[in-house]
C-alpha cells in the first residue's frame, strides 16, 4: 500500500465516521423534534442573537437558501423571530424566542451527551493527539482555498 492509499482509507473512514456520528445526533434529536439543521440554527444563535440570514449561512456552511427556508420554519414553529434592522430596512436579525432557547438548551444537551458516550471515553492525551491531527487537517484544507476562510 501506498502513502496515498493509506490516506484516502482514513479520509473515507473520516467521512463515514461524520455521517455515523450525525445520524446519532439526528436520532437524539428527533425526541425533541429537532433536525440537526434546525438544531444547528438554534445553537449558533445561542452564542450570538441577532445575526442577519447572510451571517447565519456563512457559519453554517449553507446556502442563503438553505438557512431561508429553515429560518422560515423555525420562524413558523414560534422558535426565532426576524427582527427588521433599523439599519438596513430590507435585512433582518434572526432572534430566539423564550421557545427556541429552551429547545436549543435540549439539544445542546442532547450533543453533549452524545460527546461524553463518544468523545468522552477516549483517554485525554489520545483526544489530544486527535485534535491536533484535527486542526492540521483543517489547515491543510484551509490551504487548498476550496472553501471559505472560517473557523470550524
Amino acid at each position: 500500500m501506498t502513502q496515498t492509499d493509506d490516506a484516502l482509507r482514513v479520509w473515507f473512514r473520516l467521512i463515514r465516521l461524520h455521517t455515523r456520528s450525525r445520524m446519532a445526533v439526528a436520532s437524539r434529536l428527533r425526541h425533541f423534534d429537532l433536525s440537526v439543521a434546525q438544531c444547528d440554527v438554534l445553537t449558533t444563535l445561542t452564542e450570538r442573537e441577532g445575526m442577519s440570514q447572510q451571517e447565519l449561512a456563512a457559519r453554517l456552511y449553507v446556502t442563503k437558501g438553505n438557512i431561508s427556508g429553515l429560518v422560515d420554519r423555525l420562524v413558523a414553529s414560534g422558535l426565532v423571530e426576524r427582527r427588521t434592522l433599523q439599519s438596513d430596512r430590507r435585512s433582518h436579525a434572526i432572534h430566539l424566542t423564550p421557545a427556541g432557547r429552551e429547545l436549543a438548551r435540549s439539544g445542546i444537551e442532547a450533543q453533549q451527551a452524545f460527546v461524553a458516550d463518544t468523545f468522552g471515553r477516549i483517554a485525554p492525551e489520545r483526544l489530544a493527539q486527535l485534535d491536533g491531527l484535527l486542526v492540521e487537517l483543517r489547515d491543510l484544507v484551509r490551504a487548498t482555498g476550496d472553501v471559505a476562510e472560517q473557523d470550524a
